[in-house]
């Protein structure tokens, strides 16, 4: 199985999750598209313990710390769905998107466009801030307007109950796990929420 690994911006914790799906499925894990350093898949390979995982390749890698299109174009790079081609894996693979579902690769496509050629199911990371309802509705209601499939929600950061309350309404999605800020970020907090995400996956 595939889980595409999205969120509502950048920052909202999608690598953070990717390494915790990665380590509790041992899974392999892909990023299509990163613009700038550090390397994500770097970031995921070192925070995971599992020694089946296997980490592939971006299929572009740009310099610049940019959205995708900007990045592309500063680097005299064309970005298209087309090239983008998953990896073979026997195992589930964990494909992390780059900022939010709506942010551009090139003039027509968006990260969200990605989702029907990979065959993933979405798992979305929202971080909980003065605003962020909204952005994770609007992440909701595209995501839904394409008919995508979502396994479900990670609430990533300091908690807000009212909040997580009101978005699992608005969006009818199953909260997976809640990641509060952690002080330091390293192999054995992973392998802890890995567990307790294990506890309700199916």
């Amino acid at each position: 199985m595939n889980y595409f690994v999205t969120a509502i911006g950048t920052d909202s914790g999608k690598t953070l999750v990717s390494a915790i799906l990665t380590e509790m499925l041992h899974a392999d894990y892909w990023k299509p598209v990163q613009s700038g350093a550090p390397r994500d898949t770097e970031t995921v390979r070192a925070l995971v313990t599992n020694e089946q995982s296997k980490f592939y390749k971006e299929t572009f890698l740009l310099k610049t710390p940019a959205s995708p299109h900007a990045a592309a174009r500063i680097d005299g790079v064309e970005i298209t769905i087309d090239q983008i081609v998953p990896p073979i894996s026997n195992r589930n693979l964990i494909i992390e998107g780059a900022g939010g579902v709506m942010v551009p690769l090139n003039d027509e496509e968006v990260i969200l466009d990605m989702v029907p050629k990979l065959n993933a199911e979405i798992v979305l990371v929202s971080n909980l801030y003065l605003g962020s309802i909204n952005h994770t509705l609007l992440t909701a209601e595209v995501i839904k307007s394409r008919g995508y499939g979502v396994k479900g929600i990670i609430f990533n950061g300091p908690s807000n109950e009212e909040s997580e309350r009101i978005i699992l309404l608005k969006t009818g999605y199953r909260q997976l796990l809640k990641v509060p800020q952690e002080p330091v970020i390293n192999k054995e907090i992973v392998k802890k929420y890995a567990e307790k995400l294990s506890a309700c996956w199916d």
